[in-house]
């Protein structure tokens, strides 16, 4: 068996998307960015599972982990369309964080180059709210990072979705001449 095989690739990716899940994890806490940290938890779980299958020759395990491929690519794209406000939606709504705080990304004040003031607060606003803070300078736009983000969750989904059909594919063909064997 040669390092390349399908069930190999397999395991490289699922490194690479957690990788990549804890990463994007870290910010999203960074944010307080609530329904992101719930589903990043999830896809973390569920690529421990498929790797966990593709190490342990357990077909059903990488299924489970075809199935969140593909709800893992529609939430990124959901997160893409969010954040360039497709279809009615405003990256400005508490929507990420379950309309229970104002916090929003954290790249909006820290992004690359991006410089940070907080500015006196007016007669009439309240001092929690975020509009106090001055944000210039910025290299990327805070939203174009997060679109970044999720399109990189995507390029690894769809790859992965592929190689673990393949490498289910290659399983089932391996039992079934075991079987008539």
């Amino acid at each position: 068996m040669g390092c390349c095989t399908g069930r190999c690739s397999l395991i490289c990716l699922c490194a690479l998307q957690l990788l990549s899940a804890l990463e994007r994890q870290i910010f999203d806490f960074l944010g307080f960015q609530w329904a992101p940290i719930l589903g990043n938890f999830l896809h973390i779980i569920v690529v421990i599972l498929g790797l966990f299958g593709t190490i342990q020759y357990r077909p059903r395990y990488i299924l489970v982990y075809t199935v969140w491929s593909a709800l893992w690519v529609t939430w990124n794209v959901f997160i893409i369309c969010f954040y360039l406000e497709v279809g009615g939606l405003s990256k400005d709504t508490d929507l990420m964080t379950f309309n229970i705080s104002v916090h929003r990304s954290w790249w909006r004040e820290h992004g690359p180059g991006c410089v940070r003031r907080v500015l006196p607060p007016s007669a009439h606003g309240m001092m929690d709210d975020y509009t106090y803070v001055s944000v210039t300078g910025c290299v990327v736009d805070f939203q174009y990072l997060e679109v970044i983000h999720s399109a990189v969750q995507i390029l690894l989904s769809l790859v992965g979705f592929v190689y673990a059909c393949y490498v289910i594919n290659i399983s089932m063909e391996e039992e079934d001449t075991c079987r008539n064997k």
